[in-house]
């Protein structure tokens, strides 16, 4: 396996879609979407239309519409964190979302998945999401674990969101992100998550936990209960991702400036709601900007413009001096082939490159969300690699630019022992985890002539043989499951 990275920062910003200029066009453009058109709402959320009209919104009950004046927008951003810090639990994997750097995991709500024995699609059970976490906890360039699918064999919604939580936790010490169904099943996460940190104070001064609210229904309408969730995260100061995700063609305009435009404007709506709940709250922008198929209205996940969409939305959120979170390799792809390898690979280089601090479906994503593999993690960690290595550029310095190697090798020599060569020979290029193949043909068909996804079979079935690690002590596991009704067996 490569070696971990831990706490390395890698720092995109190489690659801007927009100029200046079009920042600005865009912004103020979302700017009179929110005063002059405004946002409409799902009723069950009149706590927060008196909260926006008491600061200067526009609340017309009539028509169910909002408009937000710009200075009351700008002034309630200007109180949002430039830097928000998601913690793991043993400090490897501390993700410092700040301008440029970029780190990029898990995400997803899959309803399906590949079985790794039989390789046929059915659906997502508990214990595939336990074992999943334990397969990315060893993969050194998935940063952190966004919860990625839906167990089926959670009956309950009210104990739902406690046990993927505990489930997620107890398969990895890196940061775990996830949705809640509502604000009780978000106490009890917190509840949970203080057990394991010791206190909710521990909790909220590193917080290892984060959660992701689908705030706005694109186009420009807030949905109750995340909206709600997202106050009450902001209330107990863990981070909080605000999500919107409107589809060009469909649930945002056809053009990509269009759609960029709507969608900052639910992110500008967003954070003005969270910094007028609790000021300095710590935010995350989650613009995820998405096309329709015209032919079909399904979702295009693997397009490249998903990836230029995405990349820009990054120039956006730091433009307001705000962290983002927003997707990339989001194949149509419902295997793990070619066509998911170009298109994961094209749309994360992109958004990579862009800068974009959280980008979570980097791993493991089939079928545009509705399916996740267990050798697509192994696949897609490489990529991520591959794409961090891009952003660590070429060092230039005494050392790097080998005068001393070429004058002591000379005209017509060569470097194998040189030592420059035993040197850098580990770091300077991107060893891999094993799944690429570079021998020769020969060697390759000796040794069973595997395509890429076998390969990767291998590795994430050798890698989930480790699945006995339990990240949450004895202690307090007792406590835990004489607390909760915990259904993973211990």
């Amino acid at each position: 396996m490569a070696e971990q990275i831990g706490n390395k920062m890698n720092i995109g910003g190489m690659y801007r879609p927009l100029n200046e200029e079009q920042i600005e066009k865009i912004h103020n453009a979302s700017l009179y979407v929110l005063e002059d058109i405004g946002f409409t709402y799902e009723k069950g959320i009149e706590d927060v239309l008196l909260l926006l009209e008491k600061a200067g919104a526009g609340v017309d009950n009539s028509k169910a519409r909002i408009t937000l004046p710009r200075n009351l927008v700008m002034e309630q951003i200007s109180k949002a964190p430039e830097k928000v810090v998601l913690y793991s639990r043993d400090g490897g994997n501390d993700l410092n979302l700040q301008k440029d750097n970029v780190y990029m995991g898990t995400g997803g709500a899959a309803i399906k998945i590949l079985d790794l024995e039989t390789g046929k699609v059915r659906k997502p059970l508990l214990r595939d999401l336990y074992l999943l976490g334990r397969l990315v906890d060893q993969l050194p360039n998935i940063r952190f674990f966004l919860r990625p699918c839906i167990p089926h064999d959670i009956l309950s919604e009210k104990e739902y969101d406690v046990n993927v939580y505990y489930t997620c936790m107890k398969a990895t010490t890196k940061h775990v992100m996830g949705a809640v169904n509502d604000v009780d099943n978000l106490n009890k996460v917190i509840e949970l998550a203080s057990m394991i940190a010791g206190s909710k104070e521990m909790l909220q001064q590193k917080p290892f936990i984060s959660v992701v609210t689908s705030f706005a229904i694109s186009p420009l309408k807030l949905s109750t209960q995340p909206t709600l969730i997202m106050q009450e995260a902001c209330r107990q100061k863990i981070p909080v991702a605000l999500s919107s995700a409107p589809a060009a063609g469909s649930t945002a305009p056809l053009p990509m400036a269009g759609t960029l435009v709507q969608l900052h404007a639910e992110e500008l709506a967003g954070i003005t709601i969270a910094q007028l709940t609790n000021p300095g709250a710590p935010v995350i922008y989650g613009g995820i900007p998405g096309v329709s198929d015209l032919r079909t209205m399904g979702y295009v996940g693997g397009s490249v413009e998903c990836g230029m969409m995405n990349a820009a939305i990054h120039q956006l959120a730091r433009y307001i001096k705000v962290p983002n979170y927003n997707s990339s390799a989001l194949t149509d792809s419902k295997v793990p082939d070619a066509q998911a390898g170009w298109e994961k690979g094209l749309t994360s280089i992109l958004v990579s490159m862009g800068g974009s601090n959280y980008v979570h479906h980097a791993a493991g994503m089939l079928e545009s969300m509705l399916t996740i593999s267990y050798e697509q993690y192994v696949m897609d960690d490489e990529i991520i690699g591959m794409c961090m290595r891009v952003l660590r550029g070429i060092e230039v310095d005494e050392e790097h630019l080998a005068l001393k190697d070429i004058e002591e090798v000379g005209p017509g020599g060569n470097y194998l022992v040189s030592p420059g060569t035993i040197a850098f020979m580990r770091g300077e290029y991107y060893s891999g985890n094993g799944i690429s193949d570079r021998n020769n043909r020969d060697i390759w068909e000796k040794e069973g002539a595997l395509d890429a996804r076998e390969r990767a079979k291998k590795i994430a079935e050798k890698l989930i043989i480790n699945e006995k690690t339990n990240y949450i002590p004895k202690d307090v596991d007792d406590s835990i499951r004489e607390r909760f009704k915990i259904l993973l067996p211990e």
